[in-house]
């Protein structure tokens, strides 16, 4: 396997020819015992490096600033963050102890989906070992979100005159109820998310397409559901940039799964998302998502094979976009 990878590795001008976003401040934050695995992002950085990544093909992302924060998330809850002075209800819905070292976790993060935003726009491809931080609103956190990392960055890129339209492929097990919300009266937003309808979050606004999958849902169900839509709404809606949230959590064996899908269908499903969108030469941004197996390292191992599946799709279709092409368009 390690020699596989190599060779892919070496493709274009002996190194990876998109880049890793990563730090290692991501898994030293301090959640106590919690089913948030922060573990897995150190974890997966040495799966990468072991597989033949150097040092080079990583990039460190700086925290979020405020200004960019605003483009999505209220002054007042800002300012709460800020002064750590979230309600008991607020600190309820995040699900998560709060400490002014978990919100730099969190702007930290956010950062990093900023810059795998911004590479993915120069060459094409790019995956933050971390983000997909799908359930934060504009006022307030949920399930394990503070900060809504993905709305934030596409956002920004928005803003910035980068982008004119993007596409956000939530493929975590949950729905991403946050993102939707966010963007469901912005058209030049199109929100894609397959997950369980019988689990969190319980109030699911709805994205621009929505697809359900119920408990004890298996292999053939889940790819069967998400595969018509695939190159489909890419064609349709056509982005200038896709984020894709490679949520490890539908798997089988996860503590919040109920769903029985296994890593080969995950893979598949990584291919289908990410290979239709190089063929049409989109540019996609790779975050993490959820991931919550009792055993840390199956959660890994699935999170690797999205990263292989990414290289993949980089070898068969390895021609790169510069952003000056999406904005003439």
């Amino acid at each position: 396997m390690a020699d596989f990878f190599n060779s892919v590795f070496s493709f274009l001008g002996l190194k990876l020819p998109f880049k890793f976003v990563y730090s290692n401040e991501y898994w030293m934050v301090d959640i106590g015992r919690h089913v948030f695995p922060v573990k897995k992002y150190r974890m997966l950085y040495e799966k990468v490096i072991a597989l033949g990544a150097g040092h080079k093909d990583f990039i460190e992302p700086q925290p979020v600033n405020e200004a960019d924060l605003l483009l999505v998330h209220t002054p007042k809850y800002i300012k709460k963050v800020r002064t750590g002075t979230l309600s008991s209800i607020e600190l309820q819905a995040l699900e998560l102890p709060f400490s002014p070292e978990v919100a730099r976790f969190f702007m930290l993060m956010t950062g990093g989906t900023i810059k795998t935003v911004e590479e993915a726009l120069k060459t094409g491809l790019a995956v933050h070992i971390g983000g997909g931080f799908h359930h934060a609103f504009p006022d307030h956190g949920e399930g394990f979100c503070l900060f809504n990392d993905v709305a934030v960055a596409i956002e920004k890129m928005k803003h910035e005159g980068k982008i004119n339209r993007a596409m956000v492929v939530d493929c975590d097990l949950h729905q991403g109820n946050g993102t939707a919300f966010i963007f469901s009266k912005k058209d030049y937003v199109f929100t894609f998310s397959i997950h369980q309808m019988d689990i969190y979050p319980s109030e699911k606004p709805p994205s621009n397409l929505d697809v359900g999958l119920w408990s004890g849902d298996n292999d053939e169900a889940y790819l069967g559901a998400l595969s018509p839509h695939f190159p489909r709404i890419y064609q349709e809606f056509k982005p200038d940039l896709v984020v894709y949230i490679a949520g490890a959590d539908p798997y089988r064996k996860d503590m919040l799964s109920g769903l029985d899908v296994s890593p080969e269908a995950l893979n598949k499903r990584d291919r289908i998302v990410i290979e239709n969108a190089r063929k049409l030469k989109i540019p996609v941004a790779i975050v993490l998502g959820g991931g919550y197996t009792a055993e840390i390292e199956e959660t890994v191992e699935i999170h690797l094979n999205t990263v292989k599946a990414a290289v993949r799709a980089w070898k068969r279709n390895p021609q790169s976009l510069v952003t000056s092409l999406i904005q003439s368009k």
